[in-house]
């Protein structure tokens, strides 16, 4: 079982590290920097500290669980409660390992996503260019719009 949650840790280790192209320890000295440079990765950043409190929780109610249940112990009545609690608070835990994933996975999304969005701005940027570099004064290859035509003054003022 604590198996687990250290893979969940690592899983979401995994994810950040690929989003964002880094080691886990440089991300966490990035994050926190002040001013914020990346307001994702502090956010992924901060999620993984949850994260890695949730997998500690889940491993002490795991203990728990099994120090309550170990092979050869029956459970006295008052330790029924215990047990309850325990169970409760474990998958407690266990939905809040799995929502912690959930959140690094939208996060990365997010990211993925905000980059082909810088991307294809770019793309656009450098294909407007050529045609502002043109000069002023200087011809250009496609003929020129129509112009408006004009109002007629007197239609207005006939009723």
């Amino acid at each position: 079982m604590p198996d687990a949650t250290a893979s969940a840790l690592d899983h979401a280790d995994a994810m950040i590290e690929k989003a964002w192209n880094r080691p886990i320890a440089e991300l966490e000295k990035t994050a926190g920097r002040r001013p914020v440079e990346d307001p994702l990765l502090v956010a992924a950043m901060r999620t993984r500290s949850h994260l890695t409190v949730v997998s500690n929780s889940v491993t002490v109610h795991q203990d728990r669980l099994h120090a309550l249940t170990r092979p050869g112990r029956v459970p006295a009545h008052y330790d029924l409660a215990a047990l309850t609690d325990t169970a409760s608070a474990l998958r407690t835990a266990y939905a809040e390992s799995y929502t912690a994933l959930t959140a690094l996975r939208h996060l990365v999304e997010a990211r993925e996503a905000v980059n082909q969005d810088l991307a294809a701005e770019r793309v656009r940027a450098a294909t407007a260019r050529p045609a502002l570099s043109r000069p002023l004064g200087a011809a250009s290859d496609r003929p020129a719009p129509p112009a408006p035509a004009a109002p007629v003054l007197g239609a207005a003022n006939r009723r």
